[in-house]
């Protein structure tokens, strides 16, 4: 399978420069895998294809202020630091720009109160680097850091990207990039939704690196997926369970809780189901794939030759997934992080 297949064309002005005005009245796109139909609705209206026993899964992941600004202590040459995955420690994996002017004992300051220091070389050219501050790290981060806008965002951070570039569910930090499938939620709309009788199972799962990674490699199954940290809480597992034994939908929300369910997935008693506990992941889903515990998906619209492309495309088809995308650069829905969304039912 070609990693071609998976491209389309997308006129540069689609890409979304900005969220829309108010979280729920960005444009939903509703594909019925059954009738093979497109509907054209506001995300407000998902509550209209939720029924009373179906479960919503959230990754309740946070992000992080993770770009970060500083310079080189020793000549002042200016430097970026993208923080993607903690270690311990106080060390973090990072990406680093210039890469060539920043090597192992180098020390970086950002102001006054948080220093760095590159301690390692690590995977796909990045740091691990040890970060040396007063009182309590996070609140240095705050004061330093920007939201990790990705690269197709073409501006530089604003004051409402801290609140926006989050979903409002978000309490567990690490995540390098949102995800962005649950930027649309309100926390009213949730509230609509728990009402009509729609169970909520919270995961996380840290977007890491290999978000700002393309496919490098020709051919599908050549590519390696990053690993990325994820938890299920028993709560949340008992809840997925339970809706899986009445017979009723878990619609996943986006394509990081999908990968995590996906993931914890054990068969038992003539059923899939989810397990509770925490672990890294690495699942590739790709055309082929079997899914062994969502039954709809809501998502935002991906990158071209993305893993996501690939994802939603084994979960409807290739094929449809495409027509579909050719609807929307048709409809002038907005693409990608700040985007609108996807309903696959």
């Amino acid at each position: 399978m070609k990693v071609a297949d998976f491209d389309y064309n997308l006129p540069e002005e689609l890409i979304a420069q900005s969220p829309s005005e108010k979280r729920d009245q960005s444009r939903l796109m509703v594909l019925d895998r059954d009738k093979s139909s497109i509907n054209h609705r506001v995300f407000s209206d998902i509550i209209d294809y939720l029924d009373e026993g179906d479960c919503l899964v959230l990754n309740d992941s946070r992000v992080i202020p993770a770009r970060i600004y500083g310079e080189k202590m020793e000549t002042g040459v200016k430097v970026e630091f993208l923080l993607v995955k903690k270690l311990e420690n106080d060390m973090w994996q990072t990406m680093v720009r210039p890469g060539r002017r920043l090597k192992k004992g180098d020390k970086v300051a950002f102001g006054d109160k948080l220093q760095a220091e590159i301690v390692d070389y690590a995977e796909d050219g990045t740091r691990i680097v040890k970060f040396i501050y007063d009182g309590i790290f996070m609140e240095r981060l705050e004061e330093v850091g920007n939201m990790p806008l990705p690269p197709y965002i073409e501006r530089e951070n604003l004051s409402y990207d801290k609140e926006r570039y989050q979903t409002v569910y978000s309490r567990e930090d690490g995540s390098a990039a949102a995800p962005t499938a649950g930027l649309h939620f309100t926390k009213e709309l949730l509230k609509k939704i728990e009402d009509k009788g729609i169970s909520i199972a919270y995961v996380t799962l840290h977007v890491g690196i290999g978000t700002f990674r393309p496919v490098k490699v020709d051919t599908v199954e050549d590519h390696n997926m990053h690993f990325e940290e994820y938890t299920i809480p028993k709560e949340s597992a008992d809840i997925i369970n339970k809706t899986i034994d009445s017979g009723k939908r878990v619609i996943s929300v986006g394509t990081t809780s999908t990968r995590t369910v996906e993931s914890s997935a054990v068969f038992k008693n003539d059923k899939w189901y989810v397990t509770e506990g925490s672990g890294n992941t690495n699942i590739f889903i790709y055309p082929g794939y079997k899914f062994k515990i969502i039954d709809s998906l809501i998502t935002n619209f991906h990158l071209p030759k993305s893993t996501l492309m690939m994802l939603i495309s084994a979960f409807y088809s290739r094929e449809n997934i495409l027509d579909a995308y050719k609807v929307a650069i048709e409809e002038k829905y907005r693409f990608f992080s700040y985007g609108d969304s996807m309903l696959i039912l």
